[in-house]
């Protein structure tokens, strides 16, 4: 169930999502309020899952993971067994970014991020080492052209 938010909510959310390091003071005076106030509806914002975490965005091409993949996966297996496995390799992987289980021809979509093509075999070989997939393909993004974590609110 959705969260109801005021005006007040969203214009805390929206300078929190800009930047969470922000003071409490600069986030009062942009959102025309005052410090306590605020400080208590980000409290009650995190009691209410609205806020899950708060946390730094790094630039992966200043990494040197500079490839960028997304994985198209069919599977031939839908038993809880499998499903559990392949979730925990997923999980244990640090180059899958986000993982999508998807209606239509295709069961998962993963965006992955590793430094070159050699480093993606290197993930794909251990990945179906492990669990048994009955197709997968590798699309490599070319460019991004579109990258946030700022929800519309």
């Amino acid at each position: 169930m959705a969260v109801r938010l005021d005006d007040m909510d969203r214009k805390i959310l929206t300078e929190l999502q800009e930047d969470a390091s922000q003071s409490l003071d600069e986030i009062a005076r942009k959102v025309g309020s005052s410090k306590t106030p605020v400080w208590n509806r980000i409290r009650k914002l995190r009691e209410q899952g609205v806020i899950t975490r708060q946390t730094v965005i790094l630039d992966a091409e200043a990494l040197g993971l500079e490839a960028c993949f997304f994985v198209l996966i069919r599977t031939s297996e839908h038993e809880a067994t499998w499903q559990q496995k392949f979730l925990q390799a997923l999980r244990e992987r640090p180059e899958v970014l986000e993982a999508h289980r998807l209606a239509g021809d295709i069961d998962y979509i993963l965006k992955v991020r590793v430094k070159n093509a050699r480093a993606y075999d290197t993930f794909y070989q251990a990945l179906i080492s492990e669990v048994r997939i009955y197709n997968v393909t590798a699309l490599l993004s070319m460019e991004e052209i579109k990258s946030t974590t700022l929800l519309p609110l």
